[in-house]
């Protein structure tokens, strides 16, 4: 369970990025030569010799599990592409996948978050996936448009998204019930949010535990600071705006919540889902990935929700996953167009993908009777309509990092809510202006 929450901690913005940027990969796509001359057709088919393609992930917990299931699945299905899975945690994973192209070890096809594209597609680690767009004929109209947007860089495309992995409320029915709350409504505003938790402080019970990590407690602030109509950035990402009004409020929201006692002081990393699984707190916000676990946790009687609307308007944290092709000293091409068919295999498979906990990025399998079936991850699908996305800029890790700290010594009470978002902001445009030189964009 713990190697479980680790990882999951790594799902989220910025992960690793600082080794990724550190690197120059004067190896990666430098080499002209190629090993075969195959036609590639977009991923439409493979016809060639038979090659052995290196996948990598950062899939380490129960959804790793059916990733695994669904590539034997693909092998059985084609007699000439035999696809090889390399596992690390994502933190490990960034850091290693620079240096392994470089090198001339990397893998052929790498699972990547939404915010890490521009970065490694500005470093020269993957190529264009424009012709397998093409050839599945996927446009805008059939993912949610932030996802979609969110594989380009410089106008062309590096990744052909998966799912996405949303925030979502999961709320304890059994502590809801003990504090006289109805388990079957849980709250979906900031009055009747403020309500419950009185309701469960009178039975003794600290309703919601802010945790000053970003799993969970910053990807909450995240949110709740799009709820309220801050932003992170301006619209050309060259400015931080995380210490505008909207944001202060929303940050100061959630401190208020440890002041007046809704939850505790200093919570400790990832005690805010122990402590709902174990009955001490009421509600958690945490992400879609916590569905399996709970699943196989009978003795917690729980339900999951969309977020409650602490703001003006509905607003949650989310990221997705997108297939790239990984960019080689020297092109094989036949292995290149297998690639891109077990891309495109696997993104007309999101709905069995969707069974390991996350929201199919394809409108079409979303909106299918067999995903409705799946209810708590189904649950969260709304949420796709207003999630609050990373913007696809090259080296936004770190800044993103500074955005999370600066919350971070809000909810320990290092600074006040203003004092540390302005501390931030100040540290993230200097990041953001760096990132401009080194990355002339």
């Amino acid at each position: 369970m713990q190697n479980e929450m680790s990882r999951r901690r790594l799902l989220g913005l910025g992960v690793g990025l600082g080794a990724a940027a550190s690197l120059t990969l004067a190896g990666c796509g430098g080499g002209s030569a190629t090993k075969s001359t195959a036609t590639g057709n977009g991923g439409k088919d493979y016809t060639g010799p038979k090659v052995d393609l290196k996948l990598w992930n950062g899939f380490t917990g129960g959804d790793g599990d059916i990733f695994k299931k669904l590539v034997e699945q693909f092998n059985s299905e084609h007699q000439n592409v035999a696809v090889g899975v390399t596992t690390y945690k994502w933190d490990d994973y960034y850091s290693k996948l620079p240096g392994a192209v470089s090198s001339g070890n990397g893998p052929d096809i790498a699972v990547m978050h939404m915010d890490q594209l521009a970065t490694f597609a500005a470093r020269g680690v993957i190529t264009e996936l424009d012709d397998v767009a093409k050839t599945l004929e996927l446009t805008e109209s059939d993912f949610a448009p932030t996802v979609w947007q969110g594989g380009l860089y410089n106008n062309k495309r590096y990744g052909i998204p998966l799912d996405m992995h949303p925030l979502g409320f999961y709320y304890n029915k059994a502590v809801m019930q003990k504090a006289g709350l109805d388990p079957a409504k849980p709250p979906t505003t900031k009055d009747e949010y403020t309500a419950a938790l009185t309701e469960l402080k009178k039975s003794g019970v600290q309703g919601f535990w802010v945790s000053p990590f970003q799993f969970t407690g910053g990807m909450t602030f995240y949110s709740v600071l799009n709820q309220w109509g801050g932003s992170l950035f301006d619209a050309e990402v060259a400015k931080a705006t995380f210490n505008s009004d909207p944001a202060v409020e929303a940050c100061t929201w959630l401190v208020d919540m440890i002041k007046q006692g809704f939850s505790p002081a200093n919570v400790g990393q990832d005690a805010d889902y122990l402590a709902f699984k174990s009955g001490k707190n009421a509600f958690n916000w945490n992400g879609i990935w916590q569905i399996n676990d709970l699943k196989k946790s009978p003795q917690v009687q729980w339900g999951v929700a969309p977020l409650p609307q602490i703001g003006g308007k509905p607003a949650a944290w989310a990221n997705s996953h997108n297939f790239t092709i990984v960019k080689q000293r020297s092109a094989d091409n036949n292995k290149i167009s297998a690639a891109k068919v077990f891309i495109n295999w696997l993104s007309q498979h999101s709905l069995d993908w969707a069974k390991g906990g996350q929201v199919p990025a394809r409108k079409a399998v979303r909106e299918g009777a067999d995903f409705a079936a799946l209810t708590e991850v189904n649950a969260l699908a709304p949420e796709l309509e207003y999630a609050a996305f990373p913007p696809a800029v090259p080296g936004l890790g770190e800044v993103m990092i500074t955005f999370y700290n600066s919350f971070n010594e809000a909810a320990l009470n290092k600074k006040s809510p203003k004092q540390a978002l302005d501390d931030g902001v100040a540290k993230a445009n200097k990041q953001l202006e760096d990132n401009r030189k080194k990355y002339g964009s």
